[in-house]
């Protein structure tokens, strides 16, 4: 994109920073202790305040679980961009600074280098494609379970206020 600056190792360090910290910032007992003291004051007949904080623990621990996920995967990726850069590094330096021989020779070498770097970076972006993809089909899993926990339970709730 226009005027967008590169990632570098220490942007992308920086940004892992910060997410962990965001992460960590995310506690959900804080989030449930201030449940119970609302819950705890509505006195709404036929509410079972009990069932309904704890409905809500399982949905905060679902939201802190799949946040957790897509972190450590995130993380994951970063890892293997950063082992993936140290390779290409290994492969192609040696290689051009072995470059000899006549013009024509050197620009054949030069010419196979480049293909085949652009062969080893397109399978790297369909691996790195799969992680980010595994990573968030396993956080959405963990939301879209709970979500199908939660409409039943409402359920159970709504069928106890009737009777």
């Amino acid at each position: 994109s226009v005027g967008a600056r590169p990632e570098t190792e220490e942007s992308k360090a920086a940004t892992a920073f910060y997410l962990i910290q965001l992460a960590d910032a995310f506690d959900p007992s804080k989030i449930m202790d201030q449940l119970t003291m609302v819950l705890g004051e509505s006195k709404i007949p036929g509410l079972e305040v009990q069932a309904l904080l704890e409905s809500s623990r399982k949905n905060v621990d679902a939201l802190a679980n799949a946040n957790k996920q897509a972190l450590e995967g995130w993380q994951a990726v970063l890892s293997r961009e950063a082992e993936i850069l140290r390779e290409t590094m290994d492969d192609v330096i040696p290689a051009l600074l072995s470059a000899a021989g006549s013009p024509t020779d050197v620009a054949a070498k030069q010419s196979e280098l480049l293909r085949s770097a652009l062969e080893k970076t397109l399978v790297n972006m369909r691996e790195l494609a799969g992680m980010m993809a595994k990573s968030n089909t396993e956080a959405f899993d963990i939301i879209k379970d709970r979500v199908c926990e939660s409409i039943h339970e409402i359920e159970q709730m709504t069928a106890k206020l009737k009777n």
